[in-house]
């Protein structure tokens, strides 16, 4: 249990629940808004899953679902990295926020909204481990202004 504390597994704990009850209010609840919801809704969704499966395809053996990150991590700083700092956090938040408007589903949104919040604390902690860890990981921080998406610092 220590181990799995001190690589942040409650970090990643904590994403597991949000996403399962995210899960659990696309079926509990939901309808329709009308096509124009719908087509946003799943473009959004589509653009969510693009980024995350771009950041991982990109991140490739540097993957982990812990804030702290392997021995040996080196700095990727190309494809959807070049624009925001942790594009698999972003694209999950898109894609559930999409899904969640696709099925006209406030409770979904608000938690989708949440897990947004909390993946952008999850990077931060996370970035204390990367700047001490990753060598030039200070500078592409100051260079990348998007944490989890381009837009939002």
């Amino acid at each position: 249990m220590r181990r799995f504390s001190a690589r942040g597994g409650w970090w990643v704990a904590a994403q597991g629940v949000a996403m399962f009850a995210i899960f659990v209010a696309w079926l509990a609840w939901g309808g329709s808004w009308g096509v124009v919801a719908g087509v946003a809704g799943f473009t959004v969704a589509v653009v969510g899953a693009v980024l995350g499966v771009a950041g991982l395809g990109y991140l490739g053996r540097n993957l982990t679902p812990y804030p702290v990150p392997r021995e040996g991590t080196v700095l990727v700083d190309r494809g959807p990295y070049a624009v925001v700092r942790h594009p698999i956090y972003g694209g999950l938040v898109l894609a559930a926020l999409g899904i969640s408007i696709a099925d006209a589903n406030p409770v979904a949104i608000g938690l989708s909204v949440g897990l947004g919040v909390l993946f952008t604390a999850k990077a931060g902690h996370e970035e204390r481990h990367l700047e001490r860890d990753v060598a030039g990981y200070a500078d592409y921080r100051r260079r990348v202004r998007g944490r989890i998406l381009p837009w939002i610092p």
